[in-house]
């Protein structure tokens, strides 16, 4: 069997492929974590959960959607009971699922400098990568009691050797890459040249990757990748392709991201006939000031506005909803 590391582009025989009947879908997946200060240094204090108290207000809404969200929980939100019953009930209703996501600066063992390099988890030591992985996702399995299934690294941080760690503790869905993006320069991952679609890690098929979704749209949209990144080493060169509307790069996130935006990512999605189109969010961006895309109450109205309004866009497209399990089995598991 051969496995490819995650960090590279994958080979082209590895796309995955969906069962007819399941047509275009959607995924929605919340990083479901500590609240913290996204422009400070990263520690291991500090922290706060105030936010799970708006967990039942978006675990309604989106039932009120016909959407089971999932919910990859790290280790502060595992170890808060308000989260625990809030996301634990509708998981065993069958209104949500729950995976891992692990931030490795607040996650036992603590055997490394808090850093930069070291919140991409993916960058550690393997050994300590496994601790803190095995411990997070045996303590997920206690408290919903059912073992998770798919995985995002914090900061999307994937490594040499996540892939075997997920196989080995039976992870069958991987979601930490996020096309077009590039965070090489704070020492995370390159994933500029990942594939949208959905992709199998190794030949024998036992770890599905699903990129979260992000597009170029735009008149250069078919040279984006080759231009992104020469033209990022440019001043304002990035603004000024967006500007113009020669190249636009569009996350499905209602996280600085406008609706208008987000329906027009989503029309290039749909039509380049991807599979399952992945929408994502942050937590504690469901209570107003403790992110940057949630700032007060009014802010966070918007987001709600924003995943009503897509996805009754997407119903246009007659994308549907969908769960990781419903994946699993559409791609033969």
């Amino acid at each position: 069997m051969t496995t490819t590391s995650m960090l590279d582009v994958p080979l082209p025989g590895r796309r995955a492929r969906f069962a007819p009947a399941f047509g275009q879908r959607v995924l929605l997946t919340v990083d479901t974590e500590e609240e913290f200060n996204w422009r400070g240094p990263f520690q291991r204090e500090g922290h706060g959960l105030s936010h799970t108290a708006a967990l039942p207000r978006f675990q309604s809404f989106c039932e009120g959607l016909g959407v089971a969200p999932v919910y990859l929980v790290d280790w502060p939100i595992v170890h808060d009971p308000r989260a625990v019953e809030v996301i634990g009930d509708a998981v065993r209703r069958g209104a949500a699922e729950v995976g891992v996501q692990l931030h490795p600066w607040v996650n036992p063992p603590f055997a490394e400098e808090v850093s930069m390099f070291n919140s991409f988890a993916g960058n550690l030591p393997p050994a300590l990568e496994a601790a803190k992985f095995e411990a997070l996702r045996d303590a997920i399995e206690a408290a919903f009691g059912a073992a998770p299934l798919v995985y995002r690294a914090g900061r999307y941080g994937l490594g040499p050797n996540t892939a075997d760690l997920l196989k080995r503790n039976g992870i069958r869905v991987d979601t930490s890459v996020r096309p077009l993006f590039d965070y090489s320069f704070q020492g995370g991952p390159d994933y500029i040249g990942h594939p949208l679609t959905p992709y199998w890690t190794d030949d024998a098929q036992r770890l599905l990757e699903l990129p979260v979704t992000s597009v170029h749209v735009g008149a250069l949209r078919a040279l984006g990748r080759r231009l992104r990144r020469p033209a990022a080493k440019i001043p304002r060169a990035l603004g000024a392709l967006s500007r113009l509307g020669l190249l636009e790069r569009i996350p499905l996130t209602p996280e600085g991201v406008s609706m208008a935006e987000a329906l027009r990512g989503i029309d290039i999605a749909v039509a380049s006939g991807l599979p399952v189109l992945v929408l994502s969010l942050h937590s504690p961006s469901l209570a107003p000031g403790h992110t940057p895309y949630a700032v007060n109450e009014a802010a966070v109205d918007t987001l709600y506005a924003w995943l009503e309004g897509v996805y009754a866009h997407l119903a246009t497209h007659n994308v549907s909803p969908c769960t990781i399990a419903e994946i699993i089995a559409a791609t033969g598991g």
